[in-house]
């Protein structure tokens, strides 16, 4: 694998312990002797396209925002954006051909909310995301922000709360959802994809005790005994991780719960395969239960 293509799925900034469960060390070295991946600081990486931000902003003499600023504060998403965004005032002309190699917005920032080296902060950063990105990466982008610590969940649902326009009711639902608790994106983007599933109340990284087992799988339904699994090669890197989830699976199956594993591919590229399935079981859960009423 690419170390370009490690890092997107890793959210586009991965510390090397992560990068060499999918790349080798002698790659990783390649890519940023050749400048296709940047070396932050000990041990942290990330795409080229985060500090093209900075250069982008500086050029349009504007702030870097959105989910490069996202990026820029070390926060994993769920895609990497294609090219730089940035914020500049309301009433600036932004040449067409200047704007190719760019996401433009248009607003007005105030300097509370401008941090060195020209981008918004996090709370800004946090309320342009959640207003504009789809659910699924909006709640990857806040679950990062949260388990970063950059803000609270109180701030955030307090920040959310007084927002008008578009976006503002997405903002609000992601603000009240977001705890966290997800390891990485690919977890926050296959809780996204179930949570309206009707009959179905997934809590994430929920520890599970019974005889001889302590677990906490990626989400749980106890009262369905359902475990979603975000399953990746990434931790599956070796024989013994390998081992070690098969027995943990395999604990859960013995025990009456049902285990639902799923690809980062079919995570982020197939929601509605991911729905499907997930739906289907909690259906036959909700016959099986009304069948075993009947008198």
């Amino acid at each position: 694998m690419r170390v370009e293509e490690a890092l997107v799925r890793l959210g586009g900034m991965a510390t090397h312990k992560s990068l060499r469960r999918l790349v080798t060390a002698r790659s990783l070295r390649k890519a940023v002797e050749d400048e296709r991946v940047v070396r932050d600081g000990r041990g942290r990486y990330s795409l080229r396209s985060v500090d093209d931000a900075i250069h982008a902003a500086n050029a349009l003499a504007g702030t870097v925002s959105h989910s490069s600023a996202a990026h820029l504060w070390g926060w994993e998403l769920k895609t990497p954006p294609d090219r730089p965004h940035v914020t500049v005032p309301r009433n600036r002309k932004v040449d067409p051909r200047r704007r190719r190699s760019a996401h433009v917005h248009w607003a007005d920032i105030s300097a509370g909310d401008v941090r060195a080296p020209g981008m918004t902060s996090p709370m800004r950063t946090l309320t342009d995301c959640l207003t504009t990105l789809p659910f699924d990466a909006a709640l990857a982008v806040a679950d990062s922000a949260l388990r970063h610590e950059a803000v609270t969940a109180a701030s955030l649902v307090a920040a959310t709360t007084g927002l008008r326009g578009p976006g503002s009711g997405a903002a609000r639902r992601v603000a009240r959802l977001a705890n966290g608790l997800a390891a990485n994106p690919f977890e926050s983007v296959l809780r996204a994809t179930v949570l309206d599933i009707p009959g179905l109340s997934v809590v994430p990284q929920s520890w599970i005790i019974d005889t001889g087992l302590e677990v906490r799988p990626d989400l749980v339904d106890a009262d369905l005994r359902l475990v979603l699994e975000a399953d990746s090669h990434t931790w599956h890197s070796s024989r013994e991780a390998l081992r070690r989830d098969c027995r943990r699976y395999n604990a859960l199956v013995l025990r009456g719960w049902t285990v639902l594993r799923f690809t980062w591919e079919d995570v982020m590229f197939n929601p509605h395969y991911v729905c499907g399935d997930v739906t289907r079981f909690v259906q036959h859960a909700q016959r099986s239960s009304r069948r075993r009423r009947v008198p």
